[in-house]
């Protein structure tokens, strides 16, 4: 499952694409506050890759930059929320939420959780390490960049295969994901994406759950990604 859980075959569906522009459109707002530059403003610029490479159309991401760097006179504000619990047959769960009304981000997580269990907070995030993540490629897929030497040269803390065929993705301490993400350049790899987030230490292998079990794991955590309030959610789920 890696370390954060995503839909399968999501990019095939028109409505999931439209919920994934609509969360980049707020990571491009909120990385815009610190200015609508991409070149001087390195999280605007990832975040605008990430955006081009899902197709995000032009005018979207022009207009969420605009909005977040303030220039078109509109008050963007957004809570960070982060909610645990367990999905169906106890398999625990990191909900981030980015909202503009926490009232009602919280209302539709009672719902949503009835299916599984809303834990209060600390209930669920001791069993998992809050880490830095990098998604990144060789810059040369022909030079046979070793991507262990480069976590070691770059100081990542550890690393795994990416989601996609031949990126990676190392993972760092929090406070040193910038600090990681600009030496990974000069070691032979582009990174493509940086965030915080969430690694399971003790994942449910999916081999414990009948498949039926794990098709109402699925479907619970299907449901949380459709919230327009959630940003990312990272599940104790073996790959």
């Amino acid at each position: 499952m890696g370390a954060q859980w995503k839909a399968k075959h999501k990019d095939l569906a028109a409505n999931a694409k439209g919920r994934l522009f609509g969360k980049l459109a707020k990571d491009i707002m909120i990385a815009a506050r610190h200015g609508a530059d991409p070149a001087a403003n390195a999280r605007l610029r990832l975040v605008i890759e990430q955006a081009r490479k899902v197709s995000m159309p032009k005018d979207t991401l022009d207009r969420a930059i605009k909005k977040g760097a303030g220039l078109t006179g509109e008050s963007v504000h957004f809570e960070h929320v982060v909610y645990e619990g367990f999905a169906p047959h106890r398999v625990p769960v990191m909900v981030e939420c980015l909202t503009d009304n926490v009232n009602r981000a919280a209302s539709e997580m009672r719902v949503l959780f009835r299916k599984g269990q809303l834990g209060t907070s600390g209930s669920v995030a001791w069993d998992f390490d809050h880490l830095g993540m990098i998604e990144a490629e060789p810059t040369d897929a022909k030079a046979g960049t070793d991507p262990e030497m480069a976590a070691i040269e770059a100081g990542a803390q550890d690393l795994e295969a990416g989601e996609e065929d031949g990126t990676t993705l190392f993972y760092t301490a929090p406070t040193e994901l910038d600090l990681v993400s600009r030496a990974l350049p000069a070691h032979g790899f582009t990174v493509l994406s940086t965030k915080l987030g969430y690694k399971p230490k003790n994942p449910v292998a999916p081999d414990s759950l009948s498949a039926e079990q794990l098709e109402e794991v699925e479907a619970f955590l299907a449901a949380l990604d459709a919230n327009e309030d959630v940003q990312n959610v990272f599940a104790g789920l073996g790959g």
